[in-house]
């Protein structure tokens, strides 16, 4: 299930390692490669949103509209982690003491979150989108639109065989349908 607080506290952690500022499309695709990465461990996303092709590459729908100040933000959620700003940037907004204050995500998760931006937080913003586009098999040029990103396609891009996409994908569904049992509970 989306979770906007954990999202944007992965947000917020991705950019105080950073200096607490970057582009808005860098941070979304660090974030999409983080959720790919869990994926290829665990057979599930961080964030728990949702896969879109977009001109400009792979991208997690829902934070993509929170970003953009299209969706309405929960208390805790993205506004009160994360402030736009101008030339399409965003930066923290407020400090962050310790690893403590990221309290919806895992060891596990920041561990991913801190091997990616080892690797890709280095790049700039049109090199790591052009990563995406030349690394991300999943990805289709949506020709100016966009479309969906099945989990399907994710594990057949990170090389997962019939079997274990099968699994993945079982485990997908069935995580899915828990998190709607849960929102109805709520």
């Amino acid at each position: 299930m989306f979770s906007e607080e954990r999202v944007a506290q992965m947000a917020a952690f991705l950019l105080q390692k950073c200096g607490g500022r970057m582009a808005y499309l860098k941070l979304l695709k660090l974030l999409y490669l983080a959720d790919r990465d869990a994926m290829a461990k665990w057979g599930d996303s961080i964030s728990g949103d949702c896969f879109v092709s977009m001109p400009h590459g792979p991208v997690l729908s829902q934070t993509y509209d929170l970003i953009r100040g299209s969706s309405a933000s929960n208390d805790q959620g993205w506004n009160y982690w994360i402030r736009g700003k101008a030339n399409y940037e965003v930066s923290i907004a407020h400090k962050v003491v310790n690893r403590d204050d990221f309290d919806e995500l895992s060891n596990a998760d920041c561990a991913i979150l801190d091997a990616v931006f080892l690797r890709f937080g280095q790049m700039d913003t049109f090199e790591i989108r052009d990563y995406t586009h030349d690394n991300c098999a999943e990805w289709e040029d949506p020709q100016g639109s966009s479309f969906p990103i099945k989990p399907e396609a994710i594990f057949h891009a990170l090389g997962k065989n019939e079997n274990e996409i099968k699994a993945f994908v079982l485990h997908h569904n069935v995580q899915r349908q828990l998190d709607d049992i849960r929102n109805l509970l709520k």
